[in-house]
């Protein structure tokens, strides 16, 4: 295919679990589309988060220009709401600059805050933290009933096991008199897009997550939380629950052993990779493709240049 003939969408999205190759897949498009990254990686967010999140040194990154990376201090808190503004802003500098903006991370909301439209709800701290305070006494079993009793919509969608999310939508539910249900991503584009999937069996999956975690520890993430705690990493309400941070905090607090820690994120991680596919197989509009395809970035340009661009 001719590269240049390509006819691009207003923004291309590379979405999938963890470990499955968002990140080269995203430059490749980006050197053959003159485009930019925009970053939908939550944790990535973060200033000096760099080996735990896998994120691209800039002397990796091909002299492509990366937005919303290393934007945030570990003693803050992300916030979705933030993001999508900050992320959207990104966007329309990158078109109005004749480039096209490649959207890379697997984090499903946030990327459907800037591709959908998506309303973000109000949120109040001393409400939030009243919620987390009775979900700590309850357990998020109970409170996953109490929103099941509320919204029942929003219980289906939220796993009972995820009290962070169980307790954002009763903060929403509190604040808004409304279902938090009725918040959630609709399916439709803000801004004409395709979405790229990428797919991998679950057992090399397992495998690339597991190698990623050595890779983790040899290169330095025990150092490298260590540094982060004396930034106040401790103080953050986001960031000290990251995959890999986490464990290691853990560990540094007497609570594992180093091999039990490196196995608690390897479990962890393909948990989280599960979920991930689950919430980007529910959206249709993701073209999928085998993330070891020898012509992968000809099949993702293809796919770009075909039927599936959609117009909001």
């Amino acid at each position: 295919m001719n590269e240049e003939s390509v006819n691009t969408p207003g923004v291309i999205a590379v979405v999938g679990p963890t470990a499955s190759g968002k990140s080269d897949l995203a430059l490749d498009l980006a050197e053959a589309l003159d485009g930019e990254v925009i970053n939908a990686d939550a944790m990535q967010l973060y200033r000096g988060m760099d080996i735990g999140t896998a994120k691209l040194p800039p002397s990796e990154r091909r002299g492509v220009p990366h937005h919303l990376l290393d934007v945030l201090d570990v003693t803050e808190e992300a916030s979705l709401a933030a993001y999508q503004r900050e992320a959207r802003a990104a966007r329309d500098d990158i078109q109005a600059r004749g480039k096209v903006p490649i959207l890379a991370g697997g984090s499903g909301l946030y990327v459907r805050a800037v591709l959908d439209q998506l309303e973000i709800p109000p949120t109040d701290p001393r409400v939030r933290l009243r919620l987390e305070r009775e979900g700590e006494k309850a357990g998020a079993e109970e409170m996953h009933r109490r929103l099941a009793a509320q919204d029942p919509a929003a219980a289906i969608a939220i796993l009972p096991g995820n009290l962070r999310r169980i307790v954002r939508a009763l903060e929403v539910i509190e604040l808004t008199g409304r279902p938090f249900s009725a918040t959630l991503p609709r399916p439709e584009y803000d801004t004409p897009a395709v979405q790229i999937g990428l797919l991998a069996p679950r057992e090399e999956l397992d495998d690339r997550i597991a190698a990623r975690v050595v890779r983790m520890w040899r290169d330095g993430l025990v150092e490298e939380t260590v540094r982060l705690v004396s930034e106040g990493l401790l103080d953050g309400r986001t960031a000290p629950r990251a995959l890999g941070y986490a464990q290691v905090l853990r560990m540094l607090e007497g609570e594992l052993d180093e091999v039990e820690a490196q196995v608690d994120t390897v479990n962890t991680t393909r948990k989280f990779a599960r979920r991930q596919e689950s919430w980007f197989r529910r959206d249709t509009r993701v073209t999928w493709l085998p993330y070891d395809a020898p012509d992968l970035k000809e099949q993702a340009l293809a796919a770009i240049a075909g039927p599936r661009s959609l117009t909001p």
